[in-house]
C-alpha cells in the first residue's frame, strides 16, 4: 500500500499512475455535501482530462439536467454560454449535489478547455440516474415533434398511461401491482420507436435514446419501490450501469470516462454488507462487465467537520456538524494515523489488516441525522476490496450551494439519499 500526502495537485501523481490504463475511473464522496470532497474531485478529474484523455464525465444525477450542463460545456449549438445557466435549472430536490459553486467552477474550467479543442475531442457531462420520467418524457415529445410526428403516438400512449399519477409518480408502483395498471407495454413501444432513430447517430437522436431508457428504468424503478428490500436500489444502480455502458459505445472505441457519485455507488458492493443484502452497485458492475483490470474505483472520506444535508427527504438543506467517527471505524483509525490530507493506494503484500479486514465506513447522504452516529451512517467495509485508492481528508467543511427554486423529488431508495 502507498501513501502519499496531499498538499497540491501534483501530490496526485502516485494516483495518476495507478489508474493510467483503466478504461473508467470512479471517484466517490461520503458526503453530497462537503466541499472538500467536490474540490479534490475536481482537481483529480481535470488532470484525468488534461493528462490522460478521458472522454467525458458521468455523474449522480438526471440526464435531462446534466444534458443543459453538457450542451453549455462543449460549446454545442443552443447550450447556455454560462454553466452556471444551466446548473440553475436543476430544480428536483436535493438540488444542492450539483447545483453548487463547486460543480459550477469546474464546469466553467471544463468548458474553456473544451473551446480550445476540435468538437470531436470535446469531453463532455452526462447524468446517469433514473428520477427524471416527466423531464425525460418531455424531452421525447420535443425530439420525435420534430423529427419524426408520426411516432409521437408511442409517447403519447406513454404519457397516457402516467398522467393519471401526476406529479406523484411514485403512486403509479402501488397501482402497478394489479396488472392493469402497468405501464410496461407502452414503455416498451416507446423505447424500440426512439431507439430506431439512433441510426442516424446525431447527439440529439442519441440524448432521445437515453431518455426513453429513463422512462424504462423509471417504470422498473417505482414498480420495485412499493415491494421494499433491495431491488429498486438495484434497478436504479443497474441502469446507471447501463448508461455508462451506452455512453462507452457512443464516444468511440477506447473511449475513457469518468463516473462522480456516492461511495455506495462506486465502492464495489461485494467488499461490504450489500452484498448480503442481495444489492448490487456500479463499481462492483463496472469491475464484472469491463474487468478489475479496466475500472479503477477511488472512495473519498473523513473524520469530522461540517456537512451540508437535510434532516428529512423534501425538506430546506441545512450546514449540519459532523462528530468525530466512532472508535473502531476506518475513519478513525485513518484520523489517528493520518491527521491530514492523503490519498491510499491499496495493492501489494504490505497491507495492514485494517484496510483488508472488515471496519465500519461511514456513508452520509442527502438525508442526515447526526444523533444517529451511534446506531446507523456506517457500512462494515473491507477498504482494499471495496476501492482501488482512498482519498482522505481529515477535516471537511460544507459545500457551497447556488440558489435555486427547488421541486419535491421522488423518494429515495435504501441507503436513504445516497
Amino acid at each position: 500500500m502507498l501513501v502519499q500526502r496531499l498538499g497540491t495537485p501534483s501530490d496526485f501523481d502516485p494516483l495518476l499512475e495507478r489508474v493510467r490504463d483503466a478504461r473508467v475511473v470512479m471517484i466517490g464522496e461520503a458526503t453530497h455535501g462537503s466541499y472538500d470532497y467536490y474540490r479534490l474531485r475536481e482537481q483529480l478529474t481535470r488532470r484525468l482530462i488534461a493528462e490522460q484523455g478521458f472522454d467525458f464525465v458521468a455523474v449522480e444525477g438526471d440526464w435531462p439536467d446534466c444534458d443543459r450542463v453538457h450542451r453549455s460545456v462543449v460549446g454545442a449549438p443552443g447550450g447556455a454560454q454560462d454553466p452556471r445557466t444551466a446548473l440553475g435549472r436543476f430544480t428536483r430536490w436535493p438540488t444542492w449535489m450539483w447545483a453548487n459553486a463547486e460543480v459550477d467552477r469546474f464546469c466553467h474550467w471544463l468548458r474553456a478547455w473544451n473551446l480550445e479543442r476540435p468538437e470531436r475531442e470535446r469531453a463532455g457531462f452526462h447524468g446517469l440516474d433514473v428520477y427524471s420520467l416527466w423531464e425525460s418524457m418531455q424531452a421525447i415529445f420535443d425530439y420525435l415533434g420534430e423529427e419524426d410526428p408520426k411516432s409521437m403516438d408511442a409517447a403519447q400512449d406513454a404519457y397516457r398511461c402516467f398522467e393519471p399519477y401526476g406529479g406523484r409518480v411514485e403512486e403509479y408502483g402501488a397501482a402497478s401491482r394489479f396488472v392493469s395498471a402497468r405501464c410496461e407495454e407502452e414503455v416498451i413501444r416507446l423505447l424500440a420507436r426512439t431507439r430506431a432513430h439512433v441510426v442516424s447517430d446525431g447527439p440529439d437522436a442519441f440524448a432521445a435514446w437515453q431518455n426513453a431508457e429513463v422512462v424504462a428504468g423509471a417504470e422498473r424503478y417505482y414498480r420495485a419501490m412499493v415491494h421494499g428490500g433491495p431491488d429498486s436500489w438495484n434497478v436504479r444502480d443497474i441502469h446507471m450501469a447501463d448508461t455508462l455502458a451506452r455512453l462507452l459505445t457512443r464516444y468511440g472505441p477506447g473511449s475513457r470516462g469518468i463516473v462522480w457519485a456516492h461511495n455506495t455507488h462506486i465502492g464495489d458492493a461485494r467488499a461490504t454488507d450489500m452484498a448480503g443484502d442481495g444489492m448490487v452497485n456500479i463499481g462492483q458492475l463496472a469491475r464484472e462487465r469491463l474487468g478489475r483490470d479496466a475500472v479503477a474505483l477511488i472512495g473519498l472520506g473523513g473524520y469530522q467537520g461540517t456537512v451540508v444535508a437535510a434532516p428529512h427527504w423534501g425538506s430546506p438543506a441545512e450546514v449540519m456538524t459532523v462528530p468525530p467517527a466512532r472508535e473502531g471505524s476506518v475513519e478513525w483509525r485513518l484520523h489517528e494515523l493520518l491527521p491530514e490530507r492523503a490519498v491510499l493506494v491499496f495493492g501489494g503484500p504490505d497491507q495492514p489488516d485494517w484496510v483488508t479486514g472488515v471496519a465500519d465506513h461511514r456513508a452520509i447522504g442527502v438525508v442526515y441525522d447526526p444523533t444517529f452516529e451511534r446506531w446507523g451512517n456506517y457500512v462494515p467495509s473491507r477498504l482494499a476490496d471495496r476501492y482501488d485508492a482512498f482519498i482522505w481528508c481529515d477535516d471537511s467543511t460544507a459545500l457551497h450551494p447556488l440558489p435555486a427554486l427547488t421541486t419535491f423529488g421522488e423518494l429515495a431508495t435504501y441507503p436513504a439519499g445516497v
